[in-house]
């Protein structure tokens, strides 16, 4: 039997919770991340990986349900990933787009452009370019810049998206 602060049963919490939160039952997942949180930070080191995606994870859940100011201090916790996996990676892109899209839900248009913006230029060095990833970063970019009133720039970031998703299909 393992510990209760074992890093087997952060995960195993961490996989259930994601079970719930990918179900809209977000009391129930957030309980569970709440739980695999401490035990990651304790176990693991509060920079590690594992911790960044259950923030991530929990800032997710907290602005799916529109508490905006919760989400955002996980997301902004969420710089341990540059540290941990550096400017370029990937992941990082994850969490500047997610961060951006909580601003953008605010109307905090000129927090979110820059975020947006850093997010692309990652996934355009480190993905192929017909990722998927890079498609939503674009959607979401455009979706930002239609809201700030700059229609030609977002139909050109529409058109680079729906080329790579037309590629997919």
């Amino acid at each position: 039997m393992l510990d209760p602060e074992h890093p087997d049963v952060a995960q195993s919490l961490n996989n259930l919770a994601g079970l719930f939160h990918n179900q809209g039952r977000y009391e129930k997942a957030e309980a569970l991340y709440l739980r695999a949180l401490p035990i990651w930070e304790k176990s693991l080191r509060p920079d590690h990986v594992n911790v960044a995606t259950t923030l991530n994870n929990l800032a997710g859940i907290y602005k799916a349900q529109g508490r905006y100011a919760k989400a955002g201090r996980f997301y902004e916790r969420l710089a341990i990933r540059e540290k941990v996996l550096g400017p370029g990676h990937p992941e990082l892109a994850t969490s500047l787009n997610n961060l951006a899209s909580l601003y953008r839900a605010q109307g905090w248009y000129s927090k979110a452009e820059p975020l947006y913006g850093r997010a692309l230029a990652i996934w355009e060095k480190a993905l192929v370019l017909e990722h998927p990833y890079l498609a939503t970063s674009l959607e979401n970019y455009a979706l930002l810049l239609r809201s700030m009133g700059r229609p030609e720039e977002a139909a050109r970031l529409e058109s680079r998206a729906k080329a790579i998703r037309a590629k997919r299909a």
